[in-house]
């Protein structure tokens, strides 16, 4: 799972890696196997880390040749492979197996257009240290969350609301708004959380943080128009190979990996592609209750 946290100093003064810690702490459970981050200037970035790909070698944050860049990443790049061999073939170096890294290269080489590239679910922090700027992004649906709290001094973001309830200054408050939207979806829609102040980075969006300036873009949408010059039966294909083509790449992994199968349409599709890609036997899990919530009454 993994977990991404950070402090932006945008009154100028340093950031106090002291701080980090604290944050990190308190979201473990997403990141057991290991911990760290980075201070410079003015930003501070950090990690818990879930090791899935490159269980040696992945630690973060990550670091370009030079350490002029610096990245936190939850989740994965499923087309990391394609993007690697690409970036190696125009002469960048990768300094470990993680999927992660591509990010760091695929940013020095394409600039802020890198993330049209990205196949995957992730919250990533890149640190730019020449120019000064962070760059907060989220994946295209919002797999990965991102909170945001800002205020005239700071900016401060982290996989969990919790994470950035133990920064000084900082209460947990409802915000009624957003406990409105909780009792009547189940759940706070972005850009509110339940704590008044802590915001959600929208999905498919992306901060940038510069010369004290916090813009927020989105850059990517789900596309309005329907092609309904295609046949009932192309559609049919176009669906089945991109589910293909979706499972098998999210099954990249250096740990098992395994399925959870209710017996519906979708998890059993999902189970059935992944026992065309494996060599062995589909690990798969379901989930029973005694009694039914009627019982209670």
């Amino acid at each position: 799972m993994c977990g991404i946290y950070g402090i932006f100093q945008l009154d100028g003064v340093p950031a106090d890696p002291a701080l980090m810690p604290a944050m990190g702490r308190v979201i473990v459970h997403r990141g057991p196997d290991d911990e760290g981050f980075h201070a410079d200037g003015p930003c501070a970035i950090g990690m818990r880390r879930l090791s899935i790909i490159d269980l040696a070698g992945g630690h973060q944050p990550l670091s370009n040749s030079d350490g002029t860049l610096w990245l936190v990443c939850n989740g994965e790049i499923y087309n990391f492979r394609e993007l690697r061999r690409e970036l190696e073939g125009l002469g960048h170096r990768f300094k470990t197996a993680s999927d992660s890294e591509v990010i760091l290269h695929s940013y020095a080489q394409y600039g802020d257009e890198f993330i049209h590239r990205l196949n995957g679910m992730f919250a990533f922090a890149l640190w730019d240290a020449r120019r000064q700027r962070l760059l907060v992004g989220r994946d295209r649906l919002g797999i990965k969350p991102v909170y945001v709290y800002r205020d005239v001094r700071r900016l401060a973001f982290a996989s969990e609301a919790k994470a950035l309830l133990t920064l000084p200054g900082v209460v947990a408050e409802i915000d009624t708004a957003a406990l409105h939207s909780y009792l009547n979806l189940g759940y706070v829609a972005a850009p509110l959380s339940i704590f008044r102040g802590i915001g959600k980075l929208p999905p498919a969006s992306m901060l940038i943080v510069e010369s004290g300036r916090v813009d927020e873009h989105r850059y990517w949408r789900i596309p309005a128009a329907i092609d309904r010059s295609l046949g009932e039966d192309e559609l049919v294909e176009r669906v089945r190979a991109r589910l293909d083509e979706s499972v098998r790449m999210q099954m990249v992994s250096d740990v098992p990996i395994g399925a959870f199968l209710s017996g519906g349409i979708d998890s059993s599709t999902v189970v059935g592609f992944m026992a065309a890609h494996s060599d062995r036997p589909i690990r798969a899990y379901a989930i029973g209750f005694e009694g039914t919530a009627a019982d209670d009454y």
